[in-house]
């Protein structure tokens, strides 16, 4: 473990309890994420990207390993002792539409944590609101609005603000970007890049898209089936993957030649089937 790592898990293993069964969602799983970095975490649905991150926050019980966060183990930490990290570590969610309380106004989203986390006054917290929504870009008279008056991109980026209100060290953001459209994602992931500049936050990113991670993320674990197949620069990986599983996510991203498309759609099933076979390159 590096002193400048903001993040250290190690062999993590997380199981879901299906009736009678126990099923392992995640297995053996170990990486580290630097003081302003960003760490993709790629794989398709079912992998164990996103158990991995709700693990992280405590969201889901951690079978085995350890989660390190600025240097503690908060592996076993309690409810309260979560609620007290709310300053170093917070999530971004996949739903715009599912992640901000519809009964509530922006100003009453964004000043929560400032109150309870910081325990600004009302009016210190309302002056801090409208320095957050400039900070993600959106005009001070949007404080009165409720979610439902907004686009999915807009709500994201009040979700943003919401998470950066603490200025913490690490966000894990959950396919932030997966529910927009192609011209809003790309204003999201600048956005996410632009708040990294200015607070040096680390970022856990969590994504199927490798071309997305190409050219946001330093550094990508890819998972398949709840264990890391390949882990390496994000050049490294989108450019030269080593591994079949690795090689068929490459393949999927579109392109907009279609002879090529089915080209890669082709290599892609190949690739499937040699990592589904345990044969590697």
């Amino acid at each position: 473990m590096n002193k400048a790592d903001v993040l250290v898990v190690e062999g993590l293993a997380v199981d879901y309890k299906l009736r009678r069964q126990t099923s392992r969602a995640v297995s053996d799983v170990g990486f580290q994420v630097a003081a302003g970095e960003t760490v993709a975490l790629v794989g398709e649905s079912g992998s164990g990207k996103s158990t991995i991150g709700n693990a992280v926050v405590g969201l889901v019980p951690i079978t085995a390993g350890r989660v390190i966060l600025n240097g503690k183990d908060i592996t076993r930490a309690t409810g309260r002792q979560r609620r007290s990290l709310a300053g170093q570590v917070q999530m971004i969610f996949q739903n715009p539409y599912g992640s901000l309380n519809p009964a509530l106004t922006v100003e009453q989203i964004l000043a929560e944590p400032l109150t309870a986390g910081l325990g600004l006054s009302l009016r210190e917290a309302a002056s801090r609101t409208v320095e957050l929504l400039e900070r993600v870009h959106l005009p001070a008279d949007v404080m009165k609005r409720r979610p439902g008056a907004f686009s999915g991109g807009q709500r994201q980026r009040i979700a943003i603000a919401r998470a950066v209100a603490l200025r913490p060290s690490l966000i894990i953001c959950d396919e932030p970007t997966s529910a927009l459209d192609v011209t809003t994602q790309a204003a999201v992931l600048d956005l996410l890049a632009e708040l990294q500049r200015e607070i040096n936050m680390s970022y856990l990113f969590i994504t199927h898209d490798l071309a997305v991670v190409k050219s946001f993320a330093s550094r990508v674990v890819v998972l398949q089936h709840g264990r890391i197949v390949e882990t390496g620069t994000s050049s490294q990986v989108c450019n030269a993957p080593i591994n079949p599983y690795t090689q068929a996510l490459v393949a999927a991203a579109p392109v907009p030649d279609p002879v090529i498309q089915r080209q890669r759609r082709a290599a892609r099933l190949g690739a499937l089937s040699m990592a589904e076979s345990g044969v590697s390159n």
